[in-house]
């Protein structure tokens, strides 16, 4: 293993151990990168004695770096050509049953590869120069890797109730990596589920958060659903599965289907929210399912009863209710129409409109709406794929021609209030309106005379008189 560590840091710190006379290792996800050959810019350090001490004595070393120390944590950190470099102490831990704070205590590297929590996770490599690069592997962590198995060191029944919340790291790695969680480490999962209510909401949204950013976030999302996690933590999700039947006509799965829009919108973004929107656009499907004996099954309104859905759901799983929040409400509001608009031939009109509501989250919103197309006619999905691509194309055109992305129409209502002499009043909302949707709706242009003359029209059509300007 000595050909990759040779990273700067691991020589001064074999160096400033040996002279401590202390043993120090390299663990974690660092060693488990390695032979996944992933890159990663975070370095876990173990010390067998006291981190902090080895770490500000490295960093001294290494040019006097600024160390970041946690006394209460027995950790310290620093950062070295883009490298993060954090340096603890090996510990025991014990655990009460009503919390998943560890009672902590000094250990060897026995009792630290021992509190780990998965075996991929626990190898370590020496860092002393006796034994350098020398891999200590007590649970076959390098076979688990070759086997694509997540796996917990010890009795995972115990891992899992000791700190619950290792069971959103094992789908969150079993996603990531897509690997398989190991049969006695999900039977375990299922049966401690209740437990990843001790956690704080927080811990679980950054699994959570990691998960959506996979390459493949449905995997996560099942494998929450068979261990019986969705439930607890999102059960709008696991309210959209499944499918119902009436005089032979059926719905979709929309759970799936989501899962599917989910994974087909992850090679175009990596932009969390935009995922998000992806995840939720359908989240009001179950609220509003309906069986109509003409219509067959109708889902009215889910756009909009979503969007009110988003608040709620953010606040309880503590993601920001911010412009993030109201980035995914938008498209999750108006994701239903782009497809509108290719079942029809598409008009000026149309796209003005689209653009004016969509503003600069336009092309976001094409994005969700192109994955959204889940249709196994390979024919019918093709051609609204095609007819999307006129869409985005008259989008540019008409941009170009009318700039109407988050316009405001030119005459404002203190221009038509003191043009007509009025106060405050619904008159000036009216004309203030059919401007915008003349506008819109290609009646004139977006321009200030255009609609100054428009504003007059309308405003003796409805029996305003023009102020005497004396």
């Amino acid at each position: 293993m000595q050909e990759h560590l040779q990273h700067p840091v691991f020589k001064t710190i074999s160096e400033v151990s040996d002279l401590e006379g202390v043993k120090t290792f390299v663990i974690g996800g660092f060693v488990r990168d390695l032979f996944l050959e992933r890159p990663t810019t975070d370095i876990d350090i173990l010390v067998i004695g006291s981190g902090i001490d080895i770490a500000q004595k490295v960093a001294a070393r290494l040019g006097k770096l600024k160390v970041s120390v946690f006394k209460s944590f027995g950790t310290a950190m620093f950062k070295y050509r883009k490298m993060e470099i954090e340096f603890v102490g090996a510990r025991k831990e014990s655990y009460n049953r009503d919390s998943r704070k560890p009672i902590v205590e000094d250990g060897t590297l026995e009792d630290d590869q021992n509190r780990r929590d998965f075996t991929i996770n626990a190898m370590a490599i020496s860092l002393n120069r006796a034994t350098y690069g020398q891999l200590v592997d007590p649970f076959n962590g390098t076979g688990d890797l070759k086997q694509q198995i997540i796996r917990t060191p010890l009795d995972p029944s115990i891992t899992f109730s000791d700190d619950p919340l290792r069971m959103m790291r094992a789908i969150r790695f079993a996603t990531q990596l897509q690997f398989k969680i190991y049969d006695e480490t999900f039977k375990a999962i299922s049966v401690n589920k209740e437990r990843i209510r001790i956690v704080s909401m927080e811990r679980v949204a950054d699994e959570l958060n990691k998960i959506m950013l996979s390459d493949r976030p449905s995997i996560g999302f099942k494998l929450m659903d068979l261990t019986g996690l969705l439930d607890i933590i999102f059960p709008e999700m696991k309210a959209m599965k499944g499918v119902e039947t009436i005089k032979g006509q059926s719905h979709k799965d929309n759970f799936y289907h989501t899962l599917e829009v989910l994974d087909q919108i992850t090679p175009n973004t990596d932009d969390l929210w935009l995922r998000y929107a992806a995840l939720l656009h359908d989240i009001a499907k179950p609220l509003t399912k309906r069986f109509d004996p003409t219509a067959g099954w109708t889902f009215y309104a889910h756009n909009h009863v979503g969007q009110k859905m988003i608040p709620k759901i953010f606040a309880r799983l503590k993601l920001p209710l911010n412009e993030k929040m109201k980035f995914v409400q938008k498209l999750v509001y108006l994701h239903m129409r782009p497809i509108a608009l290719i079942e029809d031939e598409v008009s000026d009109s149309a796209i003005r409109r689209l653009l004016f509501e969509a503003g600069d989250d336009i092309d976001d919103l094409m994005t969700l709406c192109e994955a959204d197309i889940t249709s196994k006619n390979r024919e019918r999905a093709e051609r609204h794929l095609r007819n999307f691509k006129i869409v985005r194309r008259k989008l540019k055109e008409i941009e170009a021609k009318d700039q109407v992305r988050n316009f405001q129409p030119p005459v404002t209502g203190e221009m038509i209030m003191a043009t007509f002499g009025l106060s405050p009043c619904q008159e000036v909302g009216v004309i203030k309106t059919a401007i915008k949707d003349a506008i819109l709706d290609g009646i004139i242009h977006n321009n200030y005379d255009e609609a100054y003359q428009f504003m007059i029209q309308k405003g003796q059509e409805m029996g305003l008189s023009i102020k005497d300007p004396s």
